[in-house]
């Protein structure tokens, strides 16, 4: 209740100076500020109706151009001055209906420039050059095709088409080009070469070696940081920033378990950019169409030509069919297991029951289950055994043995 007060407190002192601030000098709410934006609504206003006596006009005379071509009626048999008269009503009419929307038409499209200039100043600055030139594209394909649309002896057709195809062709060659972005290879790295020493070096090892995209389970999982401590991982590890979101949302959860599991990921994460000697970034992107984790993190390292660090087997299997490298730390530490070939003598302690009868099981020190036939008997004792078989499963691996 305090922390409310406190944050309550905070809030109306923030407002209270907000308005102060606005209210001295050329704040909004200063006198000639609101002069001043009257009279620019005014002008405004007054454009917008003269665009309106513009399309008026315009469309009467594509209307007449149709009906000339259909054989019909047309203005040209009036006389000039009905024909002017006809001409200055249309446009008045349209003039004052421009007018009348003005207050609407100003509110939206002032909304729309704050939503475009919010998203542009969020958006990464690759992904906004993507999107530059794939705009500049699409409006020359415009261009292209509207001076095609101009052999169309209809004029009104003619415009028609311009106006839904410039913005169509703008939308998609923007769209396209943020989403075809990672296919530029636009140059990295480069502007980052100014530190000297261990950073620089860094730096150098980063350039060259593919970036890793770092999953929530292997961070939750902790044993990236004593790879990574051997220095057999190369290039930069990436934390995405809807991954840093995610395990915030773990360590915050009501689940002692969960809880316990999401804080040791951010200690992990803490451990990883102060103890290690290797280049760590926070990746801000993010993609709002987007709403599953997995699907964000195989977006991020296609778009980065990254490697996707997980222990998840689904998002393995789904990496590889979208041609995403994966590092699995589960298949690297089977990997590095001691080989054991059947015929091979070992000394191991017998802990528990096997499922069969008779059947004893132990343990390696990796964690490798050990089914000893015949080893009940001597439980929580130590004996020798013989390999009789080696079975590798996807969960990990299991040898049979025998007593010897």
């Amino acid at each position: 209740m305090p922390l409310l007060c406190r944050a309550a407190g905070e809030g109306s002192k923030t407002n209270t100076g907000t308005l102060k601030r606005m209210d001295d000098g050329g704040g909004l709410l200063n006198p000639d500020n609101k002069k001043r934006q009257e009279a620019g609504r005014v002008v405004a206003s007054a454009l917008i109706a003269l665009v309106g006596c513009a399309v008026g006009v315009g469309l009467l005379m594509g209307i007449d151009n149709l009906l000339k071509l259909l054989g019909i009626v047309n203005l040209g048999m009036l006389v000039p001055i009905a024909r002017m008269a006809i001409f200055s009503f249309v446009a008045v009419a349209f003039g004052f209906l421009f007018y009348f929307l003005s207050p609407a038409i100003i509110n939206l499209f002032t909304k729309a420039i704050r939503s475009a200039e919010t998203a542009l100043s969020d958006m990464p600055f690759m992904d906004l050059l993507g999107g530059t030139i794939g705009l500049i594209l699409g409006l020359v394909i415009a261009l292209l095709l509207s001076s095609l649309y101009a052999t169309i002896p209809i004029p009104v057709v003619n415009v028609v088409l311009s106006v839904i195809t410039y913005p169509t062709l703008a939308y998609l060659g923007w769209t396209i080009g943020r989403k075809r972005r990672p296919e530029f290879r636009f140059p990295e790295g480069a502007s980052r070469r100014e530190k000297k020493g261990d950073k620089g070096q860094k730096a150098d090892k980063a350039s060259v070696a593919k970036p890793k995209v770092l999953d929530t389970s292997v961070i939750i999982d902790g044993r990236i940081f004593d790879i990574c401590k051997t220095g057999i991982v190369e290039g930069t590890l990436v934390i995405p920033s809807f991954v840093l979101q995610e395990l915030r949302h773990v360590a915050d959860s009501a689940d002692s378990l969960k809880r316990n599991r999401g804080r040791r990921g951010l200690d992990i994460l803490n451990k990883i950019q102060k103890e290690l000697d290797v280049p760590v970034k926070v990746e801000e992107r993010d993609y709002e169409d987007v709403a599953e984790v997995d699907a964000k993190l195989l977006r991020l390292a296609a778009e980065l030509n990254g490697v996707v660090v997980t222990n998840d087997y689904n998002l393995n299997k789904v990496a590889a069919v979208q041609g995403v490298q994966v590092l699995n730390i589960n298949e690297l530490a089977n990997a590095v297991k001691p080989v054991v070939l059947p015929g091979e003598e070992m000394v191991v302690t017998i802990l528990k029951d096997g499922k069969e009868a008779g059947q004893g099981v132990a343990y390696l020190d990796d964690g490798t289950m050990i089914v000893v036939d015949g080893g009940r008997r001597y439980m929580n004792e130590t004996v020798e055994v013989i390999v009789t078989s080696v079975l590798q499963t996807a969960a990990g691996r299991m040898i049979f043995a025998r007593l010897k």
